[in-house]
């Protein structure tokens, strides 16, 4: 349940889109409706709507993730707060100039922030981010953590390269199909990846 809940506003993303995608004309009355004071000079086009819904969709559904967090007494994650900070900047700039390019780069400028975060954290303020939350399952020689921590490191740039790459030399939907499977599968793939490597420092839960 934490897996799909952390995924909702990707989830939501890619489901509003179709959906406008799928009801162009009711996604248009939809966007001009609820977003059209919000966008510079006032009219949504056809064709943007679906983005546009799909970016307010997401904004939400960040901000629903933050509150159920906080009424559940509970601590929001440094992580999230930085993805609604940069949805909530680059989704904004995309319903305002009514121009799908800001949201593309969302994911990109996202993995490159946590990447700088693990590096910072490790070279600035000699801490491991990846020790800190993983430190309870594994218990790794320091120089093994410090591998960990560079292999997360590469692969959040790598993952906004490919972004950047799949948003300027396909269309819009490729993108948003990407953004859904390809980024999940990558990241399923690494984590099954590093799982292999890192097995035998599993620590034993009896």
């Amino acid at each position: 349940m934490k897996f799909l809940f952390d995924l909702l506003p990707v989830i939501l993303f890619f489901g509003m889109f179709k959906w406008g995608e799928s009801h162009p004309e009711a996604a248009h009355g939809l966007a001009s409706q609820y977003l059209s004071g919000l966008v510079s000079g006032g009219s949504v086009t056809l064709a943007q709507a679906p983005i546009l819904l799909a970016t307010s969709v997401a904004i939400l559904a960040t901000l629903f993730q933050i509150t159920v967090q906080l009424m559940r007494g509970r601590k929001v994650d440094g992580m999230l707060w930085m993805s609604l900070a940069i949805i909530t900047v680059f989704g904004g700039a995309t319903i305002w100039f009514n121009n799908e390019t800001f949201i593309k780069w969302k994911p990109t400028v996202l993995y490159w922030c946590f990447a700088t975060a693990l590096l910072v954290a490790r070279y600035a303020m000699q801490r491991n981010l990846m020790r800190s939350m993983m430190g309870k399952q594994l218990s790794l020689p320091d120089p093994v953590w410090d591998k960990l921590n560079s292999a997360w490191t590469l692969f959040f740039v790598f993952m906004g390269i490919v972004n950047l790459f799949v948003a300027y030399n396909f269309s819009t939907a490729a993108w948003v199909n990407f953004k859904l499977f390809g980024f999940m599968g990558m990241m399923l793939a690494f984590i099954l990846l590093q799982s292999v490597a890192l097995s035998k420092y599993m620590k034993d839960p009896g």
